[in-house]
């Protein structure tokens, strides 16, 4: 009976390919032999006739990823800004959002492999590419710089005046996935025999500088991002005093409409400069003691199975985006990220954070917990 049915079964898909290959007969338009063809033919164009992806379309928006490194308030109005302006360069829809810590960017990101873009700074990236395939796109670029460093802040009037004073002391960082807050100061503690005392997670690097302000931490770390001088003077250079000169601290200020921070002719653009409306005067209270060493800026990456031509759209319109007046009032805010413009990145330029993390003693398991 069984074999039977397998019979009728065999001949019916005969009956139905028979049929099929008639089918353009019926047409008149080619021979018999020419028919089977035909019909291979039509079954492998049949897919390229259906839409491939529906990625940045209203029902399905690009799911864009910041940092929670300075005001969420601050970061998704001027993320939507930015939303906004690639939309209209490109069409595709985006929805921008900030988690809770440096580690939950990464677990979003790795969550929507195919839909997700994110403004991580370069541990997060380590991470996230480790973890994911997460990879990297561009870079960022602050007054000509496409790398920055870590600071350790300590009281201007205070008794810590060396790395050794640190010893035993409360430390102040943003998150434990920062870059520049965390990762990036612990070789500095390593070749210094350097054992902090109490910690103090702040929540972003605005935070940790109020800590030390405020007197609720002894010191703290967070961003460097070397002073604008004034035009006609050399711009600042590694190897340079990292702060502000002696006699020109106790005119620091923000200016009149409160968007810089300026100490004579000089911009303070540290992490100490978004203090500045909170506490003008944390420039007399506040002092750069030591710097690491450089680090490559923050990236724009994407998620491991991005579509390649959605993101050669983004970059492109992004890369436009940059040269427009609506950036500064965007990611190019200095109460944002402060991005002035973007560099093309590699993966390869991200080993040294790489060799921070090995030097650390720590591995990228030990940072996502």
């Amino acid at each position: 009976m069984i074999k039977q049915s397998r019979a009728i079964l065999w001949l019916m898909t005969i009956l139905i390919l028979l049929l099929a290959a008639c089918a353009p007969m019926q047409q008149g338009t080619a021979p018999a032999e020419e028919a089977a063809p035909a019909a291979e033919a039509a079954v492998t164009e049949a897919p390229a006739e259906e839409p491939t992806s529906d990625i940045g379309s209203a029902d399905h928006p690009i799911k864009v990823f910041f940092v929670p490194s300075v005001d969420a308030q601050v970061i998704v109005s001027g993320g939507e800004i930015m939303a906004n302006a690639l939309n209209e360069a490109t069409g595709l829809n985006f929805e921008v959002s900030v988690p809770t810590s440096y580690a939950a960017t990464i677990e979003e990101m790795c969550a929507s492999p195919t839909d997700s873009m994110g403004f991580i700074p370069g541990l997060g990236y380590v991470l996230a590419n480790q973890l994911c395939g997460v990879d990297v796109a561009y870079k960022a670029v602050r007054f000509g710089n496409d790398v920055y460093w870590a600071q350790i802040l300590v009281p201007r009037d205070g008794d810590i005046q060396s790395l050794a004073d640190l010893n035993g002391k409360k430390w102040a960082y943003p998150d434990a996935g920062s870059t520049s807050g965390y990762l990036a100061i612990l070789p500095l503690f390593a070749e210094n025999g350097i054992e902090p005392g109490e910690t103090l997670e702040a929540g972003g690097h605005t935070g940790a500088v109020r800590a030390v302000y405020n007197g609720e931490a002894d010191f703290a770390s967070t961003f460097f991002s070397p002073p604008l001088k004034p035009e006609g003077e050399e711009p600042w250079a590694p190897g340079d005093d990292p702060d502000i000169p002696a006699d020109l601290v106790d005119s620091c200020a923000p200016n009149e409409d409160g968007s810089r921070l300026m100490c004579g002719g000089w911009r303070v653009l540290d992490a100490r400069a978004n203090l500045r409306e909170e506490a003008p005067d944390v420039i007399q209270k506040v002092k750069i003691l030591a710097l690491s060493p450089a680090i490559p800026n923050d990236t724009l990456s994407f998620g491991p199975d991005f579509p390649q031509d959605l993101r050669d759209q983004i970059v492109a319109a992004l890369a436009d985006f940059a040269g427009t007046e609506a950036w500064n009032e965007s990611i190019g805010n200095q109460d944002f990220y402060g991005w002035t413009g973007i560099n093309p990145a590699t993966d390869a330029e991200y080993d040294v954070v790489r060799q921070m993390i090995e030097s650390s003693g720590l591995t990228l398991e030990d940072l996502g917990q």
